[in-house]
């Protein structure tokens, strides 16, 4: 089994500064051709990445050059993954090597897909963003995100505030879906339900 949980991401950060890519630029609909998890990583952003007709790599688009095809960080521009409310989109980041996009804003059920899924949505002020995506395009930039201090952190050690909600902040450090985070609360549930059946057995009926 795979160790989803997220404490720091460490690594080059590529600057993909556009507003409002929506889910069908990250993984166009023609390309979702299988209900199965596997296989979405290398149709990230396919209409961008590959050049028509030939179908070879684009060797413009960020994620095809050098240090940026193992980009583990993504800078992206506010409204990220609005659109469709398909979970492929987060399943080619996550498959791609991404484990965290940084923008001003993301769609908000994108958003929530992030979180199931174990990729790391940071919402960072526009400004900042900004200047982060500038630093990466011009250079390779690692940056360090750490969850529990809820920071980003850039090499000259400046570091950048970013919140999310405890129950959100509790799966990603855990590495839990909302269901299992729940059930670790398994005996007092069963305790509840136990008391609750000889107060009021009508209700269980």
């Amino acid at each position: 089994m795979i160790d989803k949980a997220i404490t720091h991401i460490e690594g080059v950060a590529a600057a993909l500064y556009l507003e409002n890519i929506d889910t069908d630029t990250i993984i166009p609909s023609r390309d979702i051709t299988s209900p199965e998890r596997e296989g979405y990583g290398p149709k990230l952003f396919a209409a961008w990445r590959y050049s028509a007709p030939s179908g070879s790599e684009n060797p413009e688009f960020v994620l095809n050059r050098g240090p940026w095809r193992h980009a583990r960080i993504l800078i992206s521009g506010a409204n990220f993954g609005c659109g469709s409310s398909r979970e492929m989109a987060v399943w080619a980041l996550w498959q791609f090597g991404i484990r965290c996009v940084i923008a001003p804003s993301f769609g908000a059920i994108f958003r929530n897909n992030c979180v199931r899924n174990f990729l790391l949505p940071v919402e960072l002020p526009s400004h900042t963003v900004q200047v982060l995506a500038a630093a990466a395009s011009a250079t390779p930039l690692v940056l360090r995100v750490d969850l529990p201090a809820g920071v980003v952190v850039t090499p000259d050690g400046i570091n950048h505030p970013f919140t999310l909600e405890p129950d959100e902040r509790q799966m990603l450090l855990a590495g839990l879906d909302a269901i299992t985070l729940t059930w670790r609360h398994r005996a007092a549930i069963e305790a509840f339900e136990a008391a609750d059946r000889k107060q009021r057995p009508w209700v269980w009926s």
